[in-house]
């Protein structure tokens, strides 16, 4: 470990910044033009589940139904393994359950626009508008309390170096991939339900775990190479010292996500699509903030409270 060139990331900082930087705008303006989708699990609305043989092309049928009954449609394929049976699944995402003559003007466009599918609905779920904000709300609960969880894990762990500061530039890299992470789900337009919650917070779980290790070597590094060591000089070795270790990793869990999206591509599963896409950015982003984001920043905020503590000597 001690042969290996030490990379100047903290002196490249600010182009690792302006990097996140663009794809979160691009996240936002994908927002602005395309619009926030949601799914009826968090806006309420109505699930429709119909049978059929042959082949669909999904966006088709979505717009067809869109234009049917005027509400915002989306819709899903899924197959069954080992089987022939294949599930259209329209989500009409709205604040009211949509009616039995809308169900039947539904059924009737899809089985014109295709005869031989043999269509026939198989289930009908509504969601209640104030369930699906219940759910939207608990999702975020459930992000910010792991957030806040972590922060007081690497507190309590790390006090060798500050722990608090650590914990803190840890979390905004976290947020810098929850915000890679919702903004492929801009970009793709898939709309945002408990799947989204998911990927989330495995995430940011697999982030935290990368970033923890770098923080371990960070504090056997400051035992061994002594005060004299500048806090970059500190980082970067220790970031060094463990990037083979976060890329093989992170390649490792990329390609098996690699993998399923491939399986639910050729199985048209939709939803195991939709949560394997955005989980391949969140991945990549997860290594990213924790190599160019959190040491940076951290070390950035141990510099200024040095020249705070010399000031206050001066």
């Amino acid at each position: 470990m001690n042969n290996i060139k030490k990379i100047d990331f903290y002196k490249n900082r600010y182009i690792y910044f302006a990097i996140s930087i663009a794809i979160i705008l691009t996240g936002i303006i994908f927002a602005c033009v395309n619009g926030i989708k949601l799914d009826i699990t968090f806006q309420g609305g109505t699930m429709l589940e119909y049978s059929y043989v042959g082949n669909i092309n999904s966006e088709e049928a979505g717009a067809l139904v869109q234009k049917a009954i005027g509400r915002p449609t989306t819709c899903q394929k899924q197959t069954t393994f080992g089987t022939d049976q294949q599930t259209l699944v329209i989500n009409l995402a709205d604040k009211e359950s949509i009616s039995t003559e809308q169900q039947a003007v539904v059924l009737d466009t899809l089985q014109k626009a295709y005869p031989d599918a043999q269509i026939k609905l198989t289930r009908s779920l509504s969601v209640e508008p104030y369930t699906g904000a219940r759910f939207f709300r608990n999702g975020i609960i459930a992000i910010v309390l792991s957030f806040v969880l972590i922060l007081l894990y690497v507190a309590v762990r790390f006090t060798k170096i500050g722990g608090f500061s650590a914990g803190v530039m840890g979390i905004v890299a976290l947020f810098h991939d929850a915000f890679v992470v919702t903004a492929a789900f801009f970009v793709f337009q898939i709309p945002l339900n408990d799947g989204f919650v998911a990927a989330i917070l495995t995430v940011i779980g697999f982030s935290i775990n990368d970033t923890i290790v770098i923080y371990d070597r960070i504090r056997e590094n400051k035992g061994l190479m002594g005060p004299k060591a500048s806090t970059e000089e500190l980082v970067d070795t220790s970031i060094t010292q463990s990037l083979v270790r976060s890329i093989n990793t992170t390649a490792t869990v990329f390609f098996c996500i690699v993998i399923v999206y491939i399986f639910a591509a050729i199985y048209n599963i939709d939803s195991i699509k939709n949560f394997a896409l955005p989980m391949m950015f969140g991945i990549i982003t997860g290594c990213y903030s924790t190599i160019c984001i959190a040491g940076p920043l951290w070390t950035m905020w141990k510099n200024h409270q040095a020249k705070k503590s010399k000031l206050r000597r001066a």
